[in-house]
């Protein structure tokens, strides 16, 4: 964040190669379904359940080239753990807009991130209309599997065979074309429910001023609990953190241009700047439906840009966030290509520790991890509360930006970092912590993550012991292809394979 760098020395050798890293942005056209007989180590046999994942499986259509990976059509991956065995299905979801431009062989729709259609600013001027292509997150709650893309409802899937079944509304709670965040936090123990788990998500309705909606799903994946504030600005929020009291959001310095999008000069989040010299502002939502307790504070910090949070927690009248954080927010251009970003020119995402006094509206920060790092995970029983130990994709190189080709393990506590990394020809997904049945150690577990091998053209799915990274993999896992990079999943308990 501004004002708040650290000294980097510079990268004498890089740790990839551009042409290794740009082979995992292909399309992965071919829908399979087989069981994995390709395997270093073993599974372990406690290892039981289904990792989901969600990203953009095609980067273009019939040849033409979407602007930015986020424009992508959603493509759900299932990796399914039974009795030491492991089986992979994938399956892209069937979006309106997925279906019809399949059928069209060409690019229909405009994007978010700079995809336009063909035939320049004629053929997009005044188009407002948005593909919903659920593409960012799978989340398996309440007895249904949910494909998430944060500007509208989510699409109900089948877990077994990933046949979209339709979307879905939460019986009626949520209306037609209303958002649902693709970032829901899972609260192990929520006190409004007696103890109970609940799904806890957010929807932004963004405008001069932005409405922030809340919703919390009981275990049967009903809507429980939904109230809606406003909040002076414009909000671009893809993330948000929970506590058992409050729900925070980071109101990143940015304003909104809309002319050039109506001209169909721009997409939407080409029409994005963001504002150095203005703070960034935390947003705190008491979760009470009590009128009496439901008072939104907005706190004030330097400015800088967070896409993801790693976890919250209270301390008497503090609340302590930690969030990756960039010192300005990495703009789409039109007519830049994605493949050929500059890595070394931007500035890495680095982990930072919020301080909230509640009480007086202070605000202090102080860098936990300087390593370029992205998409943390820790063990589910934590969240919103104190926690140890935090997982996360990282650079193989202690200083610069990089693509992410390692896993990190920070202990909190005792400051230790355990790095393995994939390099040189291996890139990173996002890491999943999955805890040992039976288990209350925190770090007791494995981590899943796959990982883009450039030198064979596939993905692997590589299971790490979560409490010593030091070791070898416990198993590496061959898919017979690639995966293109992913955005996020997770991990349930249910086994799901049909064969």
């Amino acid at each position: 964040m501004q004002n708040l760098k650290t000294q980097e020395s510079s990268i004498t050798e890089k740790s990839y190669t551009r042409s290794d890293w740009q082979e995992g942005y292909q399309s992965l056209n071919q829908e399979f379904d087989y069981w994995i007989d390709d395997i270093e180590g073993q599974i372990p046999p406690e290892l039981q359940g289904t990792l989901f994942r969600n990203g953009p499986g095609l980067l273009d259509i019939n040849g033409q080239r979407i602007h930015h990976p986020f424009d992508g059509d959603g493509m759900i991956s299932r990796i399914t753990f039974t009795n030491g065995r492991a089986h992979f299905r994938n399956r892209f979801v069937h979006t309106e807009g997925y279906l019809a431009e399949k059928e069209a062989g060409k690019i229909l729709y405009r994007g978010v991130f700079g995809t336009q259609k063909p035939g320049g600013w004629l053929a997009n001027i005044f188009d407002f209309k948005i593909k919903n292509i659920a593409n960012t997150n799978v989340i398996y709650w309440g007895g249904k599997l949910l494909a998430l893309w944060e500007a509208a409802e989510p699409h109900h899937l089948n877990p077994y065979t990933l046949e979209t079944l339709g979307r879905e509304y939460f019986n009626g709670v949520l209306s037609t074309g209303e958002a649902f965040s693709a970032h829901p936090r899972l609260d192990p123990s929520c006190d409004q429910d007696g103890g109970a788990p609940c799904l806890v998500n957010f929807s932004i309705k963004p405008g001069l001023s932005t409405t922030i909606t809340i919703f919390e799903l009981n275990p049967a994946g009903e809507i429980v609990r939904k109230h809606a504030h406003s909040v002076p600005g414009f909000c671009f929020i893809h993330d948000f953190v929970i506590t058992p009291n409050y729900c925070i959001f980071f109101q990143n310095p940015v304003i909104f241009n809309p002319i050039p999008l109506a001209l169909g000069i721009r997409a939407a989040g080409e029409c994005i700047k963001f504002q150095p010299n203005q703070p960034t502002r935390i947003i705190v939502i008491p979760r009470t439906t009590k009128k009496e307790q439901s008072e939104v504070k907005i706190l004030e910090t330097q400015s800088g840009f967070v896409f993801h949070h790693v976890n919250a927690f209270e301390l008497g009248d503090e609340v302590l966030i930690d969030s990756i954080c960039y010192e300005s927010l990495p703009e789409v251009e039109p007519e830049s290509d994605f493949r050929k970003v500059d890595f070394e020119a931007q500035s890495p995402g680095k982990l930072w520790r919020f301080c909230l006094n509640l009480k007086d509206g202070t605000v202090q920060q102080k860098l936990i991890e300087s390593r370029c790092c992205e998409f943390p995970s820790i063990n589910p029983a934590n969240v919103g509360r104190p926690y140890q130990y935090l997982y996360i994709g990282a650079t193989h190189g202690e200083t610069g930006n990089a693509p992410l080709q390692a896993l990190l393990k920070i202990d909190l506590e005792s400051g230790e970092r355990q790095l393995w990394s994939a390099a040189p020809r291996g890139f990173m997904s996002e890491p999943i912590f999955v805890p040992r049945p039976g288990s209350d150690k925190e770090d007791d577990g494995w981590v899943l993550a796959l990982v883009y091998d450039a030198a064979h053209h596939r993905s692997d799915v590589v299971i790490l012991d979560a409490s010593d990274f030091h070791k070898s993999p416990i198993a590496r896992l061959h898919l017979k292809h690639h995966v293109p990079y992913g955005l996020h999943g997770n991990f349930t308990s249910e086994v799901f394979a049909t064969n």
